[in-house]
C-alpha cells in the first residue's frame, strides 16, 4: 500500500491492523557519467514498492533531498543543511507518530544521510527523556545494502571495483526498474581512485568524473533485478520483526 496513492480512510483502516511505516529515504546527487541523479533515492523506493507488491506494508512518501552538500561541486546536486534535514525528519516523524504509527522505519540509500538521520532520532527520543516520560514509538534507520543477503550478493555479482559511490549495485538497480534511462561512457580509469569525502571543490578535484572506487560499467538490468527482489524479501521480514518488537507506552 503506498500513502500517497491511499486516502485518508484507508490509511486508518491500515492503522487497525498495523502501525508500522517504511520511509524510503536518500539523496538528488550526482552519480558519476552515467549514474542517475535520483540513484540514492530510487533505490530504496524501488526495493520499499517492490517488497509492498507481495507484502501488506505500507510505504510513506520517498524523502528524496538528504545529506549531499560534498557532491555540489556537479550540476543537478541538491543538498540540505544538516540542521534542516534533521529538523525536516522530526516534523515528518511526529506527523506519522501523531496519526498512531509506532514503528517507523527509514530505509537509506545514502551513506552521507546515516549520521544526520541517527542525531534527528536522538533529538526526537530526547523530547521524551528530558520530560522523563516513555516515548510510546520506535525508529529504526536501515541501509537497503544492509539488508539481510544483499551485500553478499553485490560482492558475488562485483567482486572488484565496487567502491563506495556510484556503484555497479546501485547502478544496477536503477538500470532494472529503468530500462529507458540507461547510459553508457567509457571510464578513465576503469575503477576509479579512493579516498577520503570533505568539502565540494576538494571532492571535484580528486574525483573528477564523480566516481569513488568503482567500476559502475560492471552493472546490468539483470543483476539489478537480482538484487532488488532479494532486497524486497529482505525488508518485509525486517519489517515484521520491527513491527513485533515491544514498544512501551
Amino acid at each position: 500500500m503506498l500513502l500517497h496513492l491511499s486516502t485518508w480512510a484507508e490509511v486508518e483502516q491500515f492503522l487497525s491492523r498495523s502501525r508500522t511505516i517504511v520511509v524510503p529515504i536518500g539523496s538528488n546527487e550526482q552519480h558519476g557519467p552515467t549514474g542517475l541523479l535520483g540513484t540514492d533515492w530510487l533505490c530504496p523506493e524501488i526495493i520499499a514498492r517492490e517488497a509492498e507488491k507481495a507484502a501488506d506494508i505500507l510505504v510513506a512518501p520517498t524523502f528524496n533531498i538528504g545529506m549531499a552538500q560534498h557532491h555540489l561541486g556537479f550540476p543537478g546536486t541538491i543538498s540540505l543543511r544538516p540542521s534542516t534535514f534533521i529538523a525536516a525528519i522530526g516534523d515528518w516523524t511526529r506527523s506519522l507518530v501523531g496519526h498512531g504509527f509506532d514503528r517507523i522505519l527509514f530505509l537509506n540509500g545514502h551513506g552521507g544521510n546515516d549520521a544526520s538521520i541517527e542525531a534527528a532520532f536522538s533529538e526526537i527520543y530526547a523530547e521524551a527523556s528530558f520530560g522523563r516520560r516513555r516515548a510510546g514509538f520506535a525508529l529504526k534507520l536501515c541501509n537497503w545494502w544492509d539488508l539481510e543477503g544483499v551485500g553478499e550478493l553485490a560482492r558475488e555479482q562485483f567482486p572488484t571495483g565496487h567502491g563506495s559511490h556510484a556503484t555497479p549495485s546501485e547502478i544496477a538497480i536503477t538500470q532494472w526498474a529503468f530500462p529507458d534511462a540507461i547510459k553508457r561512457a567509457d571510464y578513465a580509469p576503469r575503477i576509479a581512485p579512493s579516498g577520503p569525502i570533505r568539502e565540494a571543490l576538494d571532492f571535484r578535484a580528486r574525483y573528477p568524473d564523480g566516481r569513488i572506487g568503482s567500476d559502475p560499467g560492471q552493472a546490468t538490468p539483470a543483476k539489478g533485478g537480482e538484487l532488488v527482489r532479494l532486497a524486497a524479501q529482505s525488508l518485509a521480514r525486517e519489517l515484521e520483526a520491527f513491527s513485533c518488537e515491544p514498544v512501551p507506552a
